[in-house]
């Protein structure tokens, strides 16, 4: 059987790899997927590179669109990346009848719901296993192993940069700014690491695969987001003394609403640090590695682990949809697996919470002057707003002045105290938070990290 034709837009980083990877195990590729792949046109502006990349026998070009015009291209692989031209690029493809892979989890988070809406009217499919957690099966288990199952919640390490920035905070007891510089140094953060340090990837990431455990529409611009630049050394360390370790996780749950409490019912999608408890697996992730945990009300907990970026393992999931699409390619659109698992014409509308409305558990640490009543103060303030708490921490007040004093500050008595709370709405807290930092004795801007037990 004639080998399926790929076109290939942009040869970098993971286009070299995809190309690499398919040339040496075509043999084994072949024998599962019924049929050759051929890389067999390849377009990007350094055309001399490319050339010397993928050799003379396949044709190289500058203009995207002469790939995608060429009547023998099957299947158009964009990685490109970003939300302009490889929009454009990628609808054009899809409007000439082409399958497309692509690797762009920025591109599908905001622009995922007109893609998938052209694809479908068109009866081309749209693979998308590389945009989140690299070479980690994610999408295909949620897209097909577990579809038995009422998933109830996906909580994920699925950005390697942060994880190895957070991962060097708590093993070598450096604050965040150092690791970074130690991470920037390494090639794991860009030189602008905005976009994995503010948590943006890992909220396209987390997009995605909430649309399709929950079957709504992507909803990108309701994610919640927060990053870890005001993590400190400090508040790794406390959280280990506490038997917690903290990971910045993308998290989507179905919440069931509860009438007496107030509680709708929603999805909640949320990026931000995390303390969890150390004897979980996810929280031993260390390094760029990533780990996705999906809670389903059939199989229960399971946990997938890997590497979340680099040439070859996403090479690896990019090959994985150009042999799915090549086993369906002449099969009927209406036997091709949903884009976002759940048919079209079936999606919920279940709306995505504010942040304000969701219910989960806190470390709060206050920088406090040491003397009495301050800690009644502060659990005061807790117990009027309904937040019970779990724990307390305090650490010895001279370790504190000696700080103080090397920072130049006056030495007055401080202390930190470390608190953790039990559930409760994310109101509730930013409410006695803002009472609580308007206390005299509370000397500087409270920590506030988010506690997920994944039980």
């Amino acid at each position: 059987m004639k080998p399926i034709q790929v076109g290939l837009l942009g040869i970098g980083v993971v286009g070299s790899g995809t190309f690499n990877v398919l040339v040496r195990n075509q043999e084994e590729i072949k024998r599962r997927a019924g049929r050759g792949i051929h890389i067999s046109m390849v377009a990007d502006l350094d055309v001399a590179r490319a050339q010397s990349l993928v050799g003379p026998e396949v044709k190289v070009v500058s203009d995207a669109r002469l790939v995608i015009a060429n009547p023998d291209i099957d299947i158009v692989i964009e990685l490109i990346g970003g939300c302009g031209i490889a929009k454009t690029l990628v609808l054009e493809a899809i409007a000439a009848g082409k399958h497309v892979v692509t690797a762009n989890k920025a591109l599908l988070a905001v622009h995922g719901t007109e893609i998938f809406a052209a694809a479908s009217a068109k009866g081309v499919m749209v693979a998308f296993e590389a945009a989140v957690a690299g070479g980690i099966p994610i999408i295909k288990a949620l897209r097909e192993g577990l579809t038995a199952n009422r998933i109830q919640w996906i909580a994920g390490i699925i950005n390697g940069t942060t994880n190895f920035i957070l991962s060097e905070m708590r093993d070598k007891g450096l604050d965040f700014a150092v690791a970074l510089k130690q991470a920037q140094a390494l090639g794991y953060a860009e030189a602008d690491p905005t976009f994995d340090i503010e948590g943006i990837d890992a909220a396209h990431k987390a997009t995605i695969m909430s649309a399709i455990a929950f079957g709504i529409p992507v909803q990108f611009d309701k994610a919640y987001i927060e990053g870890i630049t005001k993590l400190g050394a400090a508040d790794i360390k406390y959280a280990e003394q506490l038997g917690y370790r903290i990971k910045l996780l993308g998290i989507t749950k179905r919440r069931f609403g509860n009438a007496a409490k107030g509680l709708a019912d929603g999805i909640e999608l949320r990026v931000h640090p995390c303390l969890i408890p150390a004897r979980r697996l996810i929280a031993n992730v260390e390094g760029a590695m990533n780990a996705v945990v999906v809670q389903g009300d059939a199989i229960g907990t399971t946990l997938y682990y890997g590497k979340g970026a680099g040439s070859e393992p996403t090479a690896s999931a990019v090959i994985a949809d150009l042999v799915d699409i090549t086993r369906l390619h002449t099969a009927d659109a209406a036997h091709q697996v949903p884009h976002l698992a759940f048919q079209p014409n079936a999606m919920s509308d279940l709306a995505v919470l504010p942040m304000g409305e969701v219910v989960t558990s806190y470390y709060l640490r206050l920088r406090v002057a040491d003397e009495a009543g301050v800690l009644a103060k502060v659990t005061g303030i807790l117990a009027t707003a309904g937040i019970s708490i779990d724990a307390v921490l305090q650490r010895e007040a001279d370790e504190i002045s000696g700080q103080a004093a090397l920072a130049g500050r006056a030495q007055v008595p401080q202390t930190d105290v470390i608190i953790l709370t039990h559930d409760c709405v994310e109101a509730s807290m930013n409410a006695a938070i803002a009472l609580m930092q308007a206390l005299p004795t509370v000397l500087e801007p409270i920590t506030r990290i988010r506690k997920e037990e994944l039980a």
